[in-house]
């Protein structure tokens, strides 16, 4: 099952987000097996806002909860609120999955 787990960083926080991101990218790569899509939310001038999403292939939301715990940002204190919602796979990649 797919999950969409959505971050949103605590204020003032881009120099935590900063200090944890090269445990977070290592965290990532350990487990991109379960990796459908991530990357951090940007505004339009491509700068970070705080927060990313997250989209992974697991057997339940407790998985995805777990997924979410063991990353270095949300074990750094970098998240203020985080939100997991099924999601179902219509198009990835430019194919049709339905």
């Amino acid at each position: 099952m797919a999950y969409m787990i959505e971050t949103w960083d605590k204020p003032g926080s881009l120099e935590l987000r900063a200090q944890l991101r090269a445990a977070h990218l290592e965290y990532l790569d350990a487990n991109k097996s379960l990796l459908i899509a991530c990357g951090a939310k940007l505004d339009d001038a491509g700068n970070p806002c705080g927060g990313g999403v997250y989209i992974v292939d697991v057997d339940s939301r407790q998985s995805a909860q777990r997924f979410i715990e063991a990353d270095p940002f949300a074990q750094g204190g970098l998240f203020e609120r985080v939100s997991i919602q099924r999601w179902r796979k219509a198009y990835v990649d430019g194919r049709r999955m339905i």
